[in-house]
């Protein structure tokens, strides 16, 4: 839900465009903040916190954390086929790396 959250927020702030925080930071943050796309991804960001502390009752936070790097992927890979973003060769390889590293902690 976490990943979800990052790219509806991203896409309300690539909607609204550039933002001046010279025009003032309460300013600039309330036209971030009326964004409907904005508000959607926080609230799915903010519901994934319940599930989180559903989770972490259920099992050990050593084991628990490292899937928390597959928002990485998830996040990653939307940003590649939803936001069409150009994504190196070398990015992928890092995407692999983490992959590889949550089935390892998977595995224990």
């Amino acid at each position: 839900m976490g990943a979800g959250g990052q790219v509806f927020i991203k896409k309300g702030l690539n909607n609204i465009g550039d933002i001046d925080f010279s025009i003032g930071l309460i300013s600039a943050y309330t036209k971030m903040f009326v964004s409907p796309l904005v508000l959607l991804g926080l609230l799915i960001y903010t519901l994934g916190v319940f599930f989180w502390l559903y989770g972490l009752s259920k099992v050990n936070l050593s084991f628990a954390f490292p899937f928390v790097s597959l928002s990485y992927v998830v996040v990653f890979l939307f940003s590649w086929w939803l936001l069409g973003e150009s994504i190196p060769l070398v990015r992928w390889m890092g995407l692999a790396a983490i992959c590889f590293g949550v089935f390892l902690v998977g595995k224990s």
